[in-house]
């Protein structure tokens, strides 16, 4: 008889327009190893529509770093997907060979309603049914992914082209923003969600907003003060919407050098931070949220559950 091969562990690599990211998950499921970078791969593409040289260096340099984590943890299956930044940029082939070299598989481009419904899924698989119909909402770098929906899976998905890099390179030009400046990103941040409400109104329908990325996190780590990453602290972490304003209002009015001594706050988001908390606070005026449920669990957990069935 021949003997039944192993079951290797699995691994998602998300390379984002701010952050590159990388989950380990054995074959059970658990997790092994979750990793972030910020690369900022997007750096400039909303004015140019390419991917800068040395954005893709710094993302490849990471991806070689993660590559030899997975072989660490004698990965098999692996999924790595690329989202706005190099959907949107016109030299996104010159990405692509760098990263199979680097991890042994071709990224796979994902459309915005691809990116929510895996975000979707990750960040529910384990709420409380109780707790939906969820809108669940991926804050990146160049882009905000709108899913809602419940047990079942999500029945709305929208792709916004709003994102904390985005925001920031588009609108707030000052150090700290001006208020003009600021005005302008949220008359656009608003425009974008209602526009999406508009066409699908079941967006507006969740009694649960739960959010998803680095953004989100920051927000509930600023908000607790905490001294470096702790997951158990941040994951499923209650933010008031009344806190979300107050921490943008605060950070919106000191230059970024004040922000990266901040306590909770990572050194290399301080210069995006309030264009993400412009769309997580304009994201929770328009669609009436008194909180925000933060989840660790994101698209990296759904592209790990695709793995392991």
């Amino acid at each position: 008889m021949t003997p039944t091969p192993p079951v290797k562990a699995v691994a998602a690599v998300d390379c984002g327009t701010n952050s590159t990211r990388l989950l380990v998950a054995g074959p059970g499921g658990e997790t092994l190893a979750r990793l972030m970078t910020i690369t900022r791969l997007g750096q400039g593409v909303d004015r140019t529509h390419r991917l800068a040289p040395d954005a893709v260096a710094r993302t490849i340099e990471v991806l070689r770093r993660y590559r030899e984590v997975m072989d660490d943890h004698g990965v098999g299956p692996v999924r790595m997907t690329a989202t706005s930044a190099v959907r949107d940029a016109g030299n996104r082939d010159e990405f692509f060979g760098p990263a199979r070299a680097a991890v042994g598989v071709d990224a796979e481009l994902l459309d915005g309603d691809e990116e929510g419904r895996l975000s979707f899924a990750g960040a529910t698989a384990e709420l409380d049914p109780g707790s939906g119909p969820w809108l669940v909402a991926d804050i990146g770098g160049g882009s905000t992914e709108l899913a809602a929906g419940g047990v079942g899976g999500p029945d709305a998905v929208r792709s916004l082209d709003v994102g904390c890099v985005r925001v920031t390179e588009r609108f707030l030009v000052h150090d700290p923003p001006t208020a003009a400046e600021r005005e302008a990103a949220v008359t656009f941040v608003a425009g974008q969600l209602d526009a999406a409400a508009a066409e699908q109104p079941s967006l507006r329908q969740a009694s649960t907003l739960v959010g998803l990325a680095g953004t989100v996190a920051a927000a509930a780590s600023l908000d607790q003060r905490l001294d470096g990453y702790d997951r158990d602290a941040l994951h499923h972490y209650r933010l008031p919407a009344g806190r979300v304003r107050a921490l943008l209002d605060e950070l919106a009015s000191m230059p970024a050098a004040e922000r990266r001594r901040r306590p909770g706050m990572e050194a290399q988001r301080a210069d995006v931070i309030v264009g993400g908390l412009i769309v997580l606070d304009t994201l929770l005026d328009r669609f009436g949220m008194e909180e925000c449920l933060t989840s660790e669990a994101d698209i990296l957990d759904g592209l790990v559950a695709t793995l392991l069935l």
